[in-house]
C-alpha cells in the first residue's frame, strides 16, 4: 500500500479533518506500538509500510521492549498526540486496522503474539490473524 493510500485509510476511519492530521496519528501510534514490540519486529514492520511509515517504527531502535497494557499503549498515544485516553483508542484503531490491511497475516501474527491479548482488536482481530 502506498503512504497517500494508507493515510486515506486512516483518515476515513478516524474521521480526520485531512491527510496531515492522519498522518500525525498515524506517526504516534507506530511510534507507541514500536515501544511495544521487539526492535527486530519493529524493523520487520518498517520493511512492509512504505517510507514515511518507517520512520516513526525505527526512531527508538536502541531501545528495549517495553512492557506495558492497552490503558498505558492509550495514554502513551494520547500524549503524543494531545488527544484524551479516550480519543486514541480511537486513533489507534484506526491506524492498526489499516496496518492490518497494509501487512501480511504472517507479520501480524508476529506483532499480535508479542502483545497481550487485549491489543489484537485494535487490529480488528479477536485473536490471531487467520
Amino acid at each position: 500500500m502506498r503512504y497517500d493510500e494508507f493515510l486515506a485509510q486512516v483518515r476515513e476511519r478516524g474521521e480526520y479533518t485531512n491527510q496531515e492530521e492522519a498522518a500525525t496519528v498515524a506517526a504516534a501510534v507506530l511510534n507507541v506500538l514500536a515501544a511495544r514490540i521487539t526492535p527486530g519486529e519493529a524493523a520487520d514492520l518498517a520493511a512492509q509500510l512504505p517510507e514515511p511509515l518507517r520512520e516513526p517504527l525505527l526512531a527508538d531502535k536502541e531501545q528495549p521492549t517495553e512492557r506495558f497494557g492497552i490503558e498505558e499503549f492509550y495514554r502513551r498515544v494520547a500524549a503524543r498526540t494531545g488527544a484524551r485516553p479516550r480519543t486514541a483508542q480511537w486513533d489507534a484503531g484506526a491506524v492498526l486496522t489499516t496496518l492490518d490491511d497494509s501487512i501480511s497475516g504472517g507479520e501480524l501474527n508476529q506483532i499480535i503474539s508479542q502483545l497481550p491479548s487485549g491489543y489484537a482488536v485494535l487490529f480488528g482481530k479477536a485473536d490471531l490473524a487467520d
